[in-house]
């Protein structure tokens, strides 16, 4: 660990290397996904799932208890923590969110079925765009 300015050692670290060695100790990524909608959102692996509800509550409005997150088709207990579930800092990386479903109790008290909508594919690149093979002849013409 670095130490600053405090007598015995010091060690350099640039913000890059400090945040992504603070991210890496505890943090979880997460996609949060509802037919079309997802949230982006990072926590810790001691979170618990209450406590993501409520970073759902904060966004969406509705209440914990109207809630239901899932891991794949299991219904996650509100009082165990993302780590416990099986989200950590290994399987839910920034370039790698891990995926939530969440599931809304509906008006019969009644929760909805888990049911999250594929992300939509690009249109193909117009031909303008495209990578050009022209690596080969230009190599050849620099080796002559």
């Amino acid at each position: 660990a670095p130490l600053l300015h405090c007598g015995i050692e010091e060690e350099r670290v640039t913000w890059g290397e400090a945040a992504a060695a603070a991210a890496t100790i505890m943090d979880v990524f997460l996609m949060i996904r509802r037919h079309r909608t997802t949230i982006f959102t990072d926590a810790k692996e001691s979170t618990t799932v209450l406590e993501l509800k409520k970073v759902v509550e904060g966004i969406l409005k509705r209440l914990p208890e109207d809630q239901r997150l899932y891991k794949d088709d299991q219904v996650l207990d509100d009082a165990k923590t993302l780590g416990d579930c099986g989200y950590t800092s290994q399987t839910a990386r920034p370039q790698a969110p891990a995926t939530v479903g969440l599931a809304f109790k509906s008006l019969d008290d009644q929760f909805e079925s888990l049911r999250i909508d594929s992300f939509s594919s690009p249109p193909e690149l117009p031909d303008v765009m495209k990578p050009q093979d022209s690596g080969s002849s230009a190599n050849e013409q620099a080796v002559q």
